[in-house]
């Protein structure tokens, strides 16, 4: 999704900022969370501050909201310095946070949301005709299809994030931190929240957008500030934007060094052999082969059959007709037990849904494929758990506190990094990966492209479902295309530079020429 939002301007404005953090520091148990961080806002801006899971944006936005104290540094609002202790004086200050997971109380009204804590009194009574008048009237402002006197919990999400964002409105917010505001919402919703931030831009508000979706950054940014390893690295207008730049910035390598793969030229025996293969509806009969070490990439847009022929490889989705063989042994898969105990894996889009154990440990998450071959008379060798866990997580750079925090309470990178694990565990010869990088921030994807690597290297043969084209030309040694389930196109750069953006929409689309070629 691309939406355009005229920027008021291109280079750093010269009237005074509305918000400047120096020098911030802090520390937890002696570990430095973020060291010596500059931040200047300047009113009617959307900011965008950006680094991977780590880099120190909660710790500095929750500073700055009055969650946490910082332990060196100093706040200034309109050039003026201001002691936050808590989030009154945060709020008092005119700064207010909209954290990923809303604030709001679903068995109140809007409007008694709104005024949650700073009620209007007319004596010793609620003065609840003025509050719901005020509510009324930046409701209006905001162009809400909803009512103050609504119930919050009969709102949709992107609703209750207005009401959040009206009851800043109503406390005169100078600054608006809004922590990946679009997680939780469709593209239509995401288009109106853009609008309110157009408004609220254009009334001289300052926003500091946090989001790890690039796409929402090149339409919103008309700044950004980047952090890495709890250091601030720079700022960059409008104009300076390139995904080059941010790639060095928040990785600190380049862009070329970004997509790790390298292409294979001969590659190893073929491995995965699929014959017209079908479910009757949306895959139509589908043949094609994947070699040892190789990475297949299948594009397409949403819709095509490209995650219905996954499934149908690894048992998850009856099959109406075809064949499946591995090494040259056709196999018999009718569950995806048959799958992995042929050295199948499979990363679900849904890593949520269909992948983790969200409730589960990290270590069982990452061991439940190889319990039964660990286990000895029924009872689980709970030392080569330990050890396999431990390892993953030493490989994959996954980072959390032990092995027993819950894979709910990670992020989404690493969240995908467990799951990774768990089917690298079963030693796969053929691995295959739907939307391996979606919901991930940049540092989590060039891990994620690492390990990749690091497979294809080792022999595996990968299948990637992919909608990002940058990803799939990136990563891919040839890409097969569908079409309304059927599979189209091949590209090979094995006899040539055939693998552009351009040659796979036009094979995606049905379009009768290849743009740019």
């Amino acid at each position: 999704m691309t939406t355009s939002i005229e920027t008021p301007f291109s280079e750093a404005p010269t009237v005074t900022p509305v918000l400047e953090m120096r020098g911030i520091a802090k520390r937890f148990n002696g570990v430095a969370a973020l060291q010596n961080v500059n931040l200047t806002i300047y009113p009617g801006e959307v900011h965008a501050l950006m680094g991977e899971n780590g880099a120190g944006k909660s710790t500095l936005m929750k500073i700055l909201a009055g969650a946490y104290i910082a332990d060196e540094g100093e706040i200034h609002i309109n050039g003026n310095p201001v002691k936050i202790t808590d989030p009154a004086t945060a709020r008092k200050a005119g700064i207010n946070l909209i954290y990923q997971e809303l604030n709001v109380a679903p068995n109140l009204t809007v409007t008694e949301n709104m005024f949650m804590g700073s009620e209007l009194r007319q004596g010793q009574f609620l003065d609840r005709k003025k509050m719901q008048l005020e509510a009324q009237q930046v409701l209006k402002s905001l162009g809400a299809n909803f009512t103050e006197q609504t119930v919050v919990g009969k709102l949709s999400i992107a609703e209750q994030q207005q009401v959040e964002i009206a009851r800043a409105l109503k406390d005169k917010s100078r600054v608006l931190v809004m922590d990946e505001p679009t997680a939780a919402l469709s593209d239509r919703e995401t288009e109106r929240l853009f609008e309110v931030i157009r408004k609220l831009r254009s009334d001289g508000i300052a926003i500091i957008y946090i989001s790890h979706r690039m796409e929402e950054i090149y339409a919103l940014a008309d700044r950004i500030s980047v952090l890495r390893d709890g250091q601030y690295i720079g700022s960059l207008t409008r104009d300076e934007i390139s995904p080059q730049k941010l790639v060095q910035m928040m990785v600190g390598r380049s862009m070329q060094d970004f997509y790790e793969h390298q292409r294979q030229k001969n590659p190893g025996p073929v491995v995965l052999s699929v014959r017209n293969l079908s479910n009757g509806g949306k895959v139509k009969p589908a043949s094609f082969d994947v070699h040892a070490g190789e990475i297949v990439a299948l594009s397409g847009l949403v819709g095509a059959g490209r995650t219905e022929i996954c499934r149908l490889i690894f048992g998850a989705d009856r099959k109406a007709s075809g064949e499946v063989f591995l090494n040259g042994k056709k196999l018999d898969i009718n569950t995806p037990s048959d799958a992995i105990d042929a050295g199948i894996g499979y990363v679900p889009e849904d890593r949520k849904d269909q992948g983790l154990f969200l409730e589960m440990s990290s270590r069982k998450n990452i061991a439940i494929n190889t319990l039964k071959q660990d286990a000895k008379a029924g009872v689980v060798n709970w030392g080569s758990v330990n050890l396999l866990a431990t390892q993953a997580v030493e490989n994959f750079h996954i980072r959390l506190a032990n092995l027993e925090i819950r894979a709910v309470d990670l992020s989404g990178g690493n969240q995908q990094k467990l799951l990774l694990a768990r089917w690298l565990a079963i030693k796969p010869r053929v691995l295959m990966l739907d939307e391996p990088t979606r919901g991930v921030d940049i540092g989590a994807k060039s891990e994620i492209y690492r390990i990749m690597s690091e497979l294809a290297a080792q022999g595996v043969a990968i299948i990637m479902v992919s909608s990002e084209l940058p990803e799939v030309v990136g990563m891919s040694d040839r890409v097969l295309v569908m079409r309304e389930g059927h599979l189209v196109g091949e590209l090979d750069d094995s006899v040539g530079k055939e693998i552009t953006q351009e040659k796979i929409m036009h094979y995606a689309t049905g379009a009768t020429e290849v743009s740019g070629s």
